[in-house]
């Protein structure tokens, strides 16, 4: 599995100045009165788009040896393309077949966007969730798709708006036995 990757302490001040100077490169006025904070705003949501929240793992014991899928659906996602630093924004499904312990509900969304809130790819960002929790929980198996609009194909290039790609990942019995794996996707479909 990749490492996480540490961003460096946000500063603003230096961010806002550098904004400026990229809009005014691309003939941006950043003088008038709707655009005189405009930099400061770039900057300020860069910070958030890269910022996750800190997880905190809460695990239980699997007292009652529950022994069927847990599927998490529709949790947002929001990442910026690596490549050209604009948003992907769609849904992430994420399932396990617990064994020994079991992971509090919230913690699904909170990993997702531990990962997504940095420069990414989504082939990547679906394996780090599905791995993360494999390597947390040592579950019988996990599946992670994630389903997302990039805006670097909807406004820029090809300009394919609505499109929407699909990534998956699957480990232990959702990838090998074609019967849970089955159960698994059609339970992330609405």
């Amino acid at each position: 599995m990749r490492p996480a990757v540490t961003l460096a302490p946000t500063r603003t001040d230096v961010a806002t100045e550098a904004a400026r100077v990229f809009l005014e490169a691309l003939g941006v006025p950043c003088d008038s009165p709707g655009t005189e904070q405009s930099p400061r705003r770039m900057a300020e949501a860069y910070a958030a788009m890269l910022t996750a929240r800190p997880v905190q793992m809460t695990t239980f014991p699997n007292d009652e040896q529950y022994d069927e899928l847990v599927v998490v659906r529709s949790i947002p996602v929001q990442s910026l393309c690596e490549h050209h630093l604009l948003p992907f924004v769609g849904v992430a499904h994420v399932g396990y077949l617990p064994a020994g312990r079991i992971l509090g509900l919230s913690k699904f969304a909170r990993v997702v966007e531990m990962f997504a809130r940095r420069p990414q790819v989504q082939e990547r960002l679906t394996r780090q969730v599905a791995d993360w929790i494999d390597a947390q929980l040592a579950p019988q198996g996990v599946g992670v798709v994630i389903e997302a609009e990039h805006l670097c194909m909807t406004m820029r290039g090809v300009r394919a708006g609505g499109a929407v790609t699909t990534t998956s990942a699957l480990s232990g019995v959702l990838r090998d036995s074609p019967a849970t794996r089955a159960e698994f996707l059609a339970a992330v479909r609405p």
